[in-house]
């Protein structure tokens, strides 16, 4: 169908496109779910009279955010900031690996077995080990954060590079095209939505690491205001705590998203 048709009062149909009807839907859906299961809670905490030690209402989440929004500001912005850059870390290192693992088969049966064994080790019991050895700063939890996100990169972008058409690779080899020239016009983009696939995988896997550093010392961020508040058994303040952090974890996923979006763009604005 091209257009999603809607009911009025009147009898009258209003017709919209099928991008605008889908983007409703993929909008209100998750929306409408989230304002539903908002609502159970509150009335269950109402109701149950559940002690806010428990479990506080999302009423006096939404007010301590608003009332100490400055203070949850404030240890929201290193924990962007570091998961930010062990995610810019991550694809870096990420990307370079998935290069040499695709052009040199050395490299690709040296590297990959041990990369797949790493990944089986449980990341956080490796986080002290980074704090002996980097310090207690911020290059300790971004380390962890470079050291859990960049897998999934390697991986994806390594099957991107892997899975292009062999035709066009023939194609391009028969009119002697150089190595470089074949990556930049047919690797690279072909393996773009893979690379993007992966890099969002490794956003959240960033600001977990981040997380799991600020849990075992850190001096500001969201992690060390959860287990503050935690000790203290203010749940309304780890609760807000963690809200802020889904806000935050949106707001990079959606950079990445964009930049998915422009790439998309660009790439195809060349291809024509």
């Amino acid at each position: 169908m091209a257009n999603a048709t809607i009911g009025t009062e009147t009898g009258a149909s209003l017709k919209l496109p099928e991008g605008t009807a889908r983007g409703l839907r993929s909008v209100g859906l998750p929306l409408g779910l989230a304002l539903l299961v908002l609502a159970a809670w509150q009335i269950a905490v109402t109701v149950a009279k559940i002690p806010p030690v428990i479990l506080p209402s999302p009423l006096s989440i939404a007010q301590y955010i608003v009332s100490r929004w400055d203070i949850l500001l404030m240890h929201a912005v290193p924990t962007t900031l570091e998961s930010a850059i062990g995610f810019v870390l991550a694809t870096v290192l990420g990307v370079a690996l998935a290069i040499l693992i695709t052009y040199s088969t050395l490299a690709r049966d040296a590297l990959y077995p041990n990369l797949v064994f790493f990944q089986l080790i449980p990341k956080i019991a490796l986080a002290p080990l980074f704090i002996i050895w980097l310090g207690v700063g911020m290059q300790s939890r971004v380390a962890f954060s470079v050291f859990i996100a960049f897998f999934p990169i390697v991986i994806a972008t390594t099957a991107g590079f892997m899975n292009v058409d062999r035709n066009m690779l023939r194609l391009c080899r028969s009119l002697t095209a150089t190595e470089w020239q074949v990556f930049t016009a047919i690797r690279f983009p072909s393996a773009l939505p893979y690379i993007f696939s992966g890099m969002k995988i490794a956003m959240t896997l960033a600001i977990i690491g981040v997380i799991i550093g600020e849990f075992i010392t850190a001096q500001a961020g969201l992690g060390y205001l959860i287990i503050f508040a935690t000790a203290r058994a203010d749940t309304e303040v780890s609760m807000a705590a963690i809200v802020v952090l889904c806000f935050a974890g949106l707001l990079l996923y959606g950079l990445v998203a964009f930049g998915e979006w422009l790439a998309n763009r660009i790439y195809s604005a060349e291809a024509f």
